[in-house]
């Protein structure tokens, strides 16, 4: 097939004008009946590889999918541009799955997702189905080098046997080298073709912070986002849990989703958030959300992720409908910790370690972000990104060493016996119970550091920890203790760098003044709260209907015929069918009343200006007093006498004027700007008076027609 007739498809039955990289490619690999392994990252578009060959291929395509609430919404999506698919799972009844299996027979279905658990049902009709094309997302799901393992998946190498003309396409978003060699070998491709698009989501903004008050940070994010959807990862089920009720009585739409949910509440959970009921999901990160939701503008990870495969995909379920979108990472130590007994537990054990050190190591980074998640996928890149913290407010290293000593010196004071917080207390000279209670007040480097704020000194302590100057001791109370690097800053004159310290802060007029913007009468949320009813009448996902960049592009371009609205991002020939006059009428209303406004509010500025004329007041003193320049307050008085109110303008210009005016007006053709009246009098008569004078002529006109 040629390439104008991909794009043909494309545009007709998912509304894109072009391929996304690597697309168009691996399309013509599948349909040329290859093996193909393709790795893009999540949201790069990965759907649309074996979805558009599904329909061009004569038999039926598979798509092997982990997760069920996946292949609901991406069935969903499918059906809204009107291409037959359907998935078959443990969710249905055995009635259910028969009737779809009885529909892939008579190939009413071009589509079928299917969990590698349930692959079994289709054992039977195996035989009786042409099967064109075998597609398995989340591969890495098969290889115990993954950071995702699913015991299923590795039954699936037989489908090549019992296939073997058949193409399969393996997708994932995140695998390094050692993983796509086991996917490969594990699922038996023949001769695969590998492509291994750019992992640079750009959109993505990238941010670390310490976890000092998480979940006061994290609220003050969420007030500062309304009408914005956001998953918290967390590490444990007690937490999304705790910080769902955190975040609900803060009035913010939250809640906890697990694995240890019954299915009934997690089912609910999740319809609610993909279908904008939630705001935001408090989820673990073992679970993981499967959800295809574009419209997830923010993802925050309230513990550090295992390893940086599952931290990128993680935070690409935000912005993949490839608008801005945010990312923020709460490091702690303990939980650095915790991972480490985690993977030491765990299969392949050193590697998992080695993954974590890699995740600390990008926390830690005082470079570009985006540089190191890159290279770790094996893309190496030489500018910076601009879009991450670093490279926001890059950090500036000083002379430490003083502060470096004065730290260690109160750990050793205080015998290595308390935490972090008391550390800082004793280095400021705090007065509290605890510290009198202790008689620390009596030592000797008692609040040597008081000339420095609590929040810098936390920040520095962390530092020291970082350059392995002392560590926290998780299973003794969290005291913190020397390592044998200390005694080189204290007894050998080591020198230490440390960062400057830029604390964040939050204004709350800005979180104001972005919930007003939000909540205002924009199109856009017009367009959004449309969008919103005619999902819940069709009960599927409101961004099934439109992405929010479909709907900002609306916005901008306000499309009013069936030709303009097509040429909108996502709009295929179905869509254009289904919406295309709502969303139309939509714009058009918009558009009446916000002119209808604009007149209003234009017809009352003038009223205030006639008023104040009438009371007597100059045009230098209505001018101040409405904080406007006296060009406006000209142009209000000339146009209100136009217009026929009774206002003595002859103080302005004198009848003399009025006909030297009248004059120019027919010899220069009755120009619409001032310019050339003031050019035609040689730049003697002032603007005001050539406008005050066609005000008189223009009004006397009306007059005798």
């Amino acid at each position: 097939m040629t390439s104008e007739l991909l794009h043909a498809k494309l545009k007709e039955n998912f509304g894109f004008e072009k391929f996304r990289p690597n697309q168009e490619t691996i399309i013509t690999t599948v349909l040329s009946g290859q093996d193909t392994l393709a790795i893009m990252p999540t949201g790069g578009g990965k759907s649309i590889c074996f979805q558009l060959p599904a329909l061009i291929l004569p038999g039926i395509t598979i798509v092997i999918s982990p997760l069920i609430a996946l292949m609901k919404d991406q069935v969903d999506s499918l059906k809204t541009n009107g291409i037959s698919a359907c998935f078959i799972n443990s969710s249905q009844t055995s009635e259910e799955q028969q009737y779809y299996i009885d529909n892939l027979r008579s190939n009413t279905f071009k589509l079928v997702y299917i969990a590698p658990e349930s692959l079994s049902y289709l054992d039977n009709a195996f035989n009786e189905l042409t099967i064109s094309l075998i597609a398995i997302d989340e591969a890495h799901c098969i290889s115990s080098w993954g950071h995702d393992f699913r015991p299923a998946y590795t039954n699936l190498g037989y489908l090549k046997n019992r296939f073997p003309s058949t193409p399969i396409l393996a997708l994932t978003a995140t695998a390094d080298k050692a993983t796509r060699v086991d996917i490969t070998e594990q699922l038996n491709l023949k001769n695969p073709k590998t492509f291994v698009a750019s992992f640079d989501r750009a959109n993505l903004s990238l941010e670390v912070r310490p976890a000092l008050d998480r979940v006061k940070q994290i609220i003050d994010f969420v007030e500062n986002k309304p009408n914005e959807s956001g998953i918290i990862y967390c590490l444990s089920r007690k937490t999304t849990e705790e910080l769902a009720e955190k975040l609900s009585k803060n009035g913010i739409s939250a809640k906890a989703y697990h694995a240890g949910l019954d299915n009934t509440k997690r089912a609910k959970t999740q319809d609610e958030f993909i279908n904008d009921d939630c705001q935001v999901v408090c989820a673990t990160i073992a679970f993981g959300m499967g959800i295809d939701k574009s419209n997830v503008r923010w993802v925050i990870h309230y513990n550090l992720p295992k390893n940086i495969e599952g931290y990128y995909q993680e935070i690409g379920r935000a912005g993949r409908d490839g608008m801005p979108a945010e990312t923020v990472l709460f490091e702690s130590y303990a939980d650095v910790i915790q991972l480490q007994k985690f993977a030491s537990e765990g299969l392949n054990s050193d590697v998992q370690l080695a993954k974590l050190d890699r995740m600390k190591q990008y926390a830690d980074a005082v470079s570009c972000r985006r540089k190191i998640l890159l290279s770790y996928f094996g893309e190496l890149v030489t500018e910076n990104c601009g879009n991450c913290d670093i490279c926001k407010n890059p950090p500036t290293f000083f002379d430490g060493t003083i502060l470096a000593q004065k730290a260690l010196s109160a750990i050793t004071r205080l015998q290595e016996s308390e935490p972090l917080a008391v550390i800082v207390d004793f280095l400021r000279g705090s007065k509290n119970a605890y510290i009198y209670e202790k008689n620390y007040q009596t030592l000797k480097t008692y609040g040597i550091g008081a000339d420095v704020s609590w929040y810098d000194w936390n920040q520095y302590l962390i530092q020291l920890i970082n350059l392995g100057y002392c560590e926290i001791a998780f299973h003794q109370h969290n005291k913190i203790l020397l390592t044998t690097f200390a005694k080189k800053v204290l007894f050998e004159g080591e020198k230490v760098k440390l960062t400057t310290v830029v604390k964040k802060v939050i204004d709350k007029n800005e979180i104001k003044q972005e919930k007003a913007k939000a909540t205002k009468n924009s199109l856009f949320e017009t367009l959004r709260k449309l969008r919103y009813e005619i999902a819940q009448e069709e009960e599927v996902p409101a961004y099934v209907i439109f992405s929010d960049a479909s709907l900002r592009q609306m916005e901008i371009l306000r499309p009013m015929s069936d030709d303009e609205f097509l040429a909108i991002e996502g709009v295929g020939r179905a869509k254009l069918e289904k919406y295309g006059s709502d969303f139309i009428n939509a714009i058009i209303e918009f558009q009446r009343n916000k002119s209808v406004v604009k007149k209003e509010k234009k017809e009352s500025t003038y009223v205030k200006t006639l008023e104040l004329f009438q009371n007597g007041l100059s045009i230098e003193e209505i001018a101040g007093q409405r904080n406007l320049g006296e060009t406006t307050i000209v142009s209000h008085l000339a146009k209100l006498y136009a217009d026929g109110n009774d206002l003595d303008l002859s103080q302005f210009v004198s009848e003399k004027e009025i006909d030297q005016i009248q004059k120019a007006q027919i010899e220069l053709e009755s120009p619409t700007a001032l310019r050339p009246y003031f050019e035609y009098f040689e730049e003697k008569m002032s603007y005001d008076k050539i406008r005050f004078g066609l005000a008189f002529i223009e009004r006397k006109q009306q007059t005798i027609s």
